[in-house]
């Protein structure tokens, strides 16, 4: 099988992803082997490719907004017929031990594992997943949905998910967003259909058109002031420098909720400017699959759709390079078949 594997980790314009040939893993006991059919290209790949992510498995395939078929399941493995459409994303396994995992709050076991860093990912012809952490997908092949519309949702919009939770916006309340690429693209989505009234802050031009296109009430420039105060915030984009921005762009009592698994460093807070009034400042790690079943079911019910742009799968580190540079707005998914 045809597979990018991460060669030696550096700047994406200096290629550090390899096309290579592989056999086609087996699945292990408690695993399905997954024909890819389309995988998405998220910021954490090329954090990964570009080793701002430590080094987990040598050579790893990324990827992990995977959507494909069961091809096969290993000999532990019940109820995933060949041909069943599952979707694979970020969180592979943990202990379901620790006390993390046995208070619900699995993203944060110690021993946890991830696709495309721990394990080999999508960006290939195959891949595996542990049963129990892949996600049935309502994709019926002989309906002609299209694979590559589900695969932003596996990351972006579960992660998006989680930190608009953790950004405990009130109803109706006022949302900035900092950064519009794949993932704030479809909280926005989300926190549109919810009642909240969204403000976004970013870089690029057509990021700003597609925000406004989507409802967004503004649109501006990343280190902008909104036109009202915010009661939460979510930063996508990984850039340290914002906290401050956001924070200061928060009314009394408001959260600021951090995204992305790598952020730049933060410049020194001023804690009476920045902090004080109750404003709070929170991250995300990862997700939990009860996150990941609460938003495949809410964008369906609301129609959150990604603006996807398609990539063949040998053009994958060209969508990286893409992806940092900002060209495209909405989300790049590889066609993997």
């Amino acid at each position: 099988m045809r597979a990018w594997e991460v060669a030696e980790p550096g700047p994406i314009e200096k290629g550090p992803l390899r096309l290579v040939e592989r056999p086609v893993p087996a699945p292990g006991p408690d695993e399905l082997l997954v024909r890819v059919l389309a995988c998405g290209v998220c910021r954490t790949d090329l954090h990964v490719s570009e080793g701002d992510l430590p080094v987990h498995r040598p050579h790893v395939v990324p990827g992990h907004e995977v959507v494909g078929t069961v091809a096969a399941a290993g000999s532990l493995v019940r109820g995933f017929p060949p041909g069943t459409p599952v979707g694979v994303a970020w969180l592979r396994r943990t202990d379901g031990d620790c006390v993390h995992c046995r208070r619900g709050a699995e993203n944060l076991c110690p021993r946890s594992e991830y696709t495309g860093w721990d394990a080999d990912g999508g960006y290939a012809e195959f891949t595996t997943v542990p049963a129990d952490f892949a996600y049935r997908l309502p994709i019926d092949p002989a309906s002609g949905a299209d694979p590559a519309d589900f695969a932003p949702l596996l990351c972006a919009g579960i992660i998006g998910y989680r930190a608009l939770r953790r950004a405990s916006l009130p109803p109706g309340g006022r949302l900035g967003l900092y950064g519009f690429g794949g993932s704030a693209h479809l909280c926005a989505q989300l926190a549109l259909a919810e009642g909240a009234e969204v403000h976004v802050l970013t870089r690029g031009e057509a990021a700003r058109r597609l925000a406004l296109e989507l409802g967004a009430a503004s649109a501006r420039g990343a280190y902008d002031r909104p036109p009202v105060p915010l009661d939460a915030a979510v930063l996508f984009a990984p850039v340290g420098e914002l906290v401050p921005v956001a924070l200061q762009a928060l009314d009394r009592g408001g959260v600021l909720c951090v995204a992305g698994i790598h952020l730049s460093d933060l410049p020194p807070l001023v804690y009476q400017r920045d902090l004080f009034y109750e404003r709070e400042l929170r991250s995300v790690t990862s997700n939990t699959r009860a996150d990941g079943r609460a938003f495949l079911e809410l964008a369906a019910r609301y129609g959150v759709r990604a603006t996807v742009h398609r990539y063949p799968l040998a053009e994958a580190q060209q969508a990286l390079r893409d992806l940092k540079a900002g060209r495209f707005d909405g989300a790049a998914v590889l066609d993997c078949a």
